[in-house]
């Protein structure tokens, strides 16, 4: 997941303010995934589960990520493909559902562990975050095909 927001960063950094900030969001998200899901050995090293806190902080996150795309990213790129031919706005109109799977996905994770405390069991806690990872990562592949689209077919 690194990976590809590092790649995204390279290829459409500094072309637009909004889309900087959006990836540096998903990066410091992925981040943060990476160390509750204990991918970080200086953070895990007993094997625990992570501290309620470091959940809270990880699906704050998440949503303010998932709010940026939805209420104002994902505007702005429907507008500009409604504007330059109906091929983009046909890609763009494909892709929103698939990305608003992902967010269901989020939700559903967000409303189940984002007030944890920390005599919570949490018996799902890694089978639920292991789906989160692969819906965060389908719809970093989307939002990026997203981009993508705007770019390649938008910019002078």
């Amino acid at each position: 997941m690194l990976t590809r927001v590092e790649k995204a960063q390279q290829k459409w950094g500094g072309s637009h303010t909004v889309i900087d900030t959006w990836l540096s969001e998903r990066q410091a998200l992925i981040v943060l995934y990476c160390q509750i899901a204990g991918f970080s050995p200086a953070d895990k090293k007993d094997h625990s589960l992570p501290l309620p806190e470091k959940i809270l902080s990880f699906c704050q996150l998440m949503m303010d990520y998932l709010s940026a795309g939805h209420f104002e990213i994902y505007d702005d790129i429907a507008k500009a493909c409604e504007h330059k031919g109906p091929k983009s706005q046909q890609l763009a109109n494909a892709l929103y559902p698939r990305i608003s799977d992902t967010t269901d996905v989020a939700l559903d994770f967000n409303d189940k562990y984002a007030e944890v405390d920390k005599e919570d069991l949490l018996k799902d806690f890694d089978k639920d975050l292991s789906i989160l990872g692969e819906a965060l990562e389908l719809r970093f592949e989307l939002e990026d095909e997203l981009i993508d689209n705007l770019y390649s077919n938008h910019t002078a």
